[in-house]
């Protein structure tokens, strides 16, 4: 692929992605896609990696996401690859980012990160950075609205998932999700850039649960 027609790549890629995901309201929508493509590219300058695979990796992460597809983890990497090969890009390319989307999801508090090269950390470094903070509230209520989930439940404690499997079966309330998840983001960011970004939405979503919880129990 020449220096040339990588652009026209990344352009048909966003205006194919735009157009699946533009009406989505479960917090996978275009939008998302567009901050983390955005974000992922200024950590791939900020790192000195390749932009055109980190480019491709974001906008391509959620082509077709297990969480609605029956939990099937094929599915996405398989997508992307039939989408690149569309466009007959360079199968090298292909290889790393059809990797990317294979890796990216978080699969349980126990489960380690599995991505290998520095252009998929960032990409999953930029996919995290927008689950977190004010935007990461948003779209974390969002999805439990989308998937019939209760908003909180005292009753109901945060689980620790020590398997991919386990995380998958979780149908937990959108509260227990900070702990189970979003709250542990901030340590499990693998480039420098992506650490500075998450401090602060880090600790604004302290300060939502800390207002959360006091309005929960207002008379306690």
């Amino acid at each position: 692929m020449t220096e040339q027609a990588q652009p026209d790549v990344i352009t048909q890629t966003a205006d194919y992605i735009r157009d699946r995901f533009m009406i989505d309201s479960s917090g996978h929508d275009w939008w998302h896609i567009y901050r983390f493509w955005q974000t992922a590219r200024y950590i791939g300058q900020q790192e000195g990696a390749n932009l055109i695979i980190i480019q491709l990796g974001a906008l391509l992460h959620d082509i077709a996401d297990w969480k609605f597809h029956d939990g099937d983890e094929a599915i996405g990497p398989a997508e992307a690859r039939r989408w690149l090969e569309s466009l007959a890009v360079d199968p090298a390319i292909i290889e790393a980012v059809v990797a990317i989307v294979a890796q990216i999801s978080f699969k349980g508090a126990g489960v380690p990160d599995s991505m290998q090269s520095l252009e998929g950390r960032i990409v999953q470094d930029a996919d995290r950075l927008d689950a977190i903070g004010a935007v990461g509230i948003g779209r974390a209520f969002a999805y439990g609205g989308a998937k019939g989930r209760l908003m909180h439940d005292p009753q109901a404690d945060p689980q620790q998932h020590q398997s991919f499997a386990a995380y998958k079966a979780a149908i937990g309330t959108t509260i227990n999700h900070f702990y189970e998840k979003l709250l542990l983001l901030k340590d499990r960011m693998n480039t420098a850039t992506g650490r500075q970004l998450a401090v602060q939405r880090h600790q604004f979503m302290e300060q939502f649960l800390a207002q959360f919880f006091a309005e929960w129990n207002p008379h306690e």
